[in-house]
């Protein structure tokens, strides 16, 4: 595999969380780590303080998580076509034991009990739901002749189970429509398994989707997939496994399958701030809201079900403001007025609004009470946040400072699982203020490990700060403790005591955490101060799909990204890009070691034109051929010295997506080559 493909096998993967759907069995409570440590007395009394502060005596989310059920199948995994497992709800069977984890936040693992709901629901007569088969829930609208699917989950093995359950339970009907929500990975990725190419042929199919949605659902994780990638395997768990000592939940669901991404193109798109439309005799009535829970995103009203559809906006949990593993910061006060409006214009006609992850919720007064909690808990840290910030206090103390109100701690689904309130309130401030906290000390700062040596030297070397860190962690003091074993580990990356100990300090933070995505990010670290970087297995997400998705200009921006400056110096050249089928063209320009490319023009001194339809370049994307076949087989034409393209093929770096987080955790390994371009000039005869 090369091209484009072998690229977005690797930076696409960023949306997803994999590695969860394997074979490990449901572990009994011990430690999955030799050295790992079990809760200290400050944790477990940090656990018990919980469990009396917040209203476990509300069981109503409870009763709604099992309203409506139907069946569950026989099965709790499902196989790829392969005969490898997909998804495995049986991987947290350790939470069915009724067993209380002080490992665990109590309140995170309450929200890790309501996620192992499992099979098909009932939402209202005509709508239903299938949950525990991925992180989102795939649902399902009667109409006329046929099934309107909602956000096909992940991977098609996920959402083809779904569908024959679905068929085998209610009666099978085809699938005349797929409603895709926004463009995150886990609400289209499995659309292969709900839709095949004869009946999008036969144009049997509508795809719908919100404006913006296929350039989106690439460009968001393209130019900085690789880092994205690695943060993902930290926030999501990707490095733990199933245990109470390591992954739990995701909050929004259990994990993410593993297994065939696909993606494909609208039929009808969304563009209008309130859109109806009538499918298969079901009346929908579409709400935009860009730039909220993701770029591209939309609620859906169903007036003949009284049934609101809420998307990724509205779930049981605060969402993210900034996803740690990486996107540009989202908009909190957008995110809230969207709510708002769907709370005035829908929200009092609702008998039930449902969700792409979660459980639904019925009767007026009590989804209106959810989108009024969750109207406000955006808004609040939009403004207190900047109210804050106005009287002084900066992005590194915002998260010691800021609070949410105590009514919305005390409302369950205002809880701070997905996003945490701890570093929401930093994004908000990164938003509208930048990094900086406006310290002059702290505005081109030493890189850590150039800084950590002065620090141990100045605290008297290894040992004390080795014997200090010990200290303060047997007193349950591990936040300062990690702000010198850090040091300590940066000075000396060899020294393995002194990560092991910072690792320690680490776990019991990463289980004192209501977030999943603070707990698996410490967890993940300690795993990696002990053990090293080990690669975990990643959903499969570079499918054909995704290339002929990527616009060229997108393409042909990503490789300005994966060019290495430094091999590109003294080079200059010019190079015209021209698509006759679909009338693009585009020049790509290097100079002063940078590559940049303009659309809409060509160059009169290029020193290559290469013309190709764009279905033809994808196959060179895709990499079952280079522009040499084409040229060859009659398919393109190149013009100029081809000679350019083997100086830009040598520029260019393939990313290792398993870089070194922590330092003295990671093997010094030769990268591969990329493939891209490497034979085009050598194999190129001329015309």
């Amino acid at each position: 595999m090369n091209g484009l493909l072998k690229l977005l096998s690797l930076v696409i993967g960023a949306v997803f969380a994999g590695g969860l759907g394997g074979t490990a069995v449901a572990q009994e409570p011990q430690h999955f780590s030799p050295k790992g440590k079990m809760p200290s007395q400050y944790t477990i009394e940090a656990q018990q303080q919980q469990r009396q502060l917040l209203p476990f005596a509300d069981k109503r989310d409870f009763e709604e998580a099992k309203r409506g059920f139907i069946a569950a199948p026989p099965f709790r995994q499902i196989m790829n076509d392969k005969g490898d497992v997909a998804w495995n709800m049986d991987n947290w069977d350790f939470l069915l034991k009724g067993m209380e984890f002080d490992s665990i936040h109590p309140s995170l693992q309450r929200q890790a009990l309501l996620n192992m709901e499992y099979g098909l629901f009932e939402v209202v007569p005509g709508i239903y739901q299938i949950r525990g088969f991925d992180l989102a829930n795939i649902s399902f609208i009667k109409g006329d002749t046929g099934w309107i699917v909602i956000d096909p989950l992940t991977v098609k093995e996920t959402a083809r189970a779904a569908l024959k359950f679905i068929n085998e339970k209610l009666g099978e009907r085809p699938v005349v429509a797929v409603i895709i929500s926004h463009s995150h990975g886990d609400h289209f990725g499995g659309i292969r398994g709900v839709v095949d190419d004869a009946a999008l042929a036969a144009e049997k199919v509508q795809i719908i989707a919100p404006k913006g949605f296929l350039n989106e659902a690439i460009a968001e994780n393209l130019y900085a997939g690789n880092v994205m990638t690695r943060r993902k395997s930290y926030t999501y768990g990707d490095l733990v496994p199933p245990s109470p000592y390591g992954h739990v939940d995701a909050s929004i669901g259990k994990a993410v399958a593993s297994g065939d991404v696909g993606i494909l193109p609208p039929t009808i798109s969304i563009d209008q701030p309130i859109q109806e439309l009538t499918i298969d005799g079901v009346r929908m009535v579409f709400q935009n809201t860009p730039g909220t829970e993701a770029p591209a995103e939309m609620n859906t009203w169903f007036p003949d079900f009284k049934a609101f559809w809420a998307a990724e906006n509205i779930v049981g949990s605060l969402h993210n403001i900034l996803t740690l593993r990486g996107a540009p910061v989202r908009d909190a006060l957008a995110w809230s007025q969207y709510i708002n409006l769907a709370l005035y214009q829908f929200g009092n006609q609702a008998d039930v609004m449902f969700a792409s992850h979660s459980w639904p919720r019925w009767g007026k007064e009590r989804i209106t009470e959810v989108m009024r909690g969750q109207r406000d808990m955006y808004a609040n840290l939009n403004n207190q946040v900047l109210h804050l910030a106005n009287k002084g206090v900066t992005i590194n103390q915002i998260h010691n400072v800021y609070e949410p109100p105590k009514s919305l701690q005390q409302q369950w689904h205002s809880r701070g699982y997905h996003g945490s309130y701890l570093h929401n309130s930093r994004a908000v401030i990164q938003r509208y203020l930048g990094f900086w906290d406006l310290n002059p000390a702290t505005l081109v700062p030493l890189s850590p490990e150039e800084s950590a040596p002065l620090y141990v030297e100045m605290m008297g070397g290894g040992s004390k700060v080795m014997a200090k860190g010990r200290d303060l962690y047997a007193e349950g003091k591990y936040r300062l403790a990690t702000e010198i074993l850090n040091k300590l580990v940066y000075a000396e990356p060899d020294n393995q005591e002194a990560k092991d100990l910072l690792a320690d300090t680490y776990e019991q933070m990463g289980y004192q955490f209501e977030s999943p995505s603070l707990r698996h990010s410490f967890l993940a670290g300690a795993k990696e101060l002990r053990d090293g970087v080990v690669a975990v297995k990643a959903a499969k997400a570079g499918s054909p799909d995704f290339v002929r998705g990527t616009s060229t200009e997108l393409f042909l921006n990503y490789l300005g990204i994966q060019m290495e400056s430094g091999k590109a110096e003294g080079m200059t050249f010019k190079i015209n890009l021209s698509t006759p089928d679909n009338g693009e063209k585009f020049v790509l320009e290097m100079s002063n070691a940078t590559l940049t490319t303009i659309a809409g023009y060509q160059a009169e001194d290029a020193d290559l034109t290469v013309t190709i339809d764009r279905r033809e370049l994808e196959d060179v994307m895709i990499g079952t051929a280079t522009l040499s076949d084409k040229v060859s087989s009659g398919k393109a034409k190149m013009e100029g010295n081809p000679q350019v393209l083997a100086q830009l093929g040598s520029t260019m770096v393939m990313f290792d997506n398993w870089f070194e987080v922590l330092p003295g955790t990671k093997k010094r390994e030769a990268l591969p080559k990329p493939e891209l371009f490497q034979d085009d000039a050598t194999r190129y005869e001329g015309p």
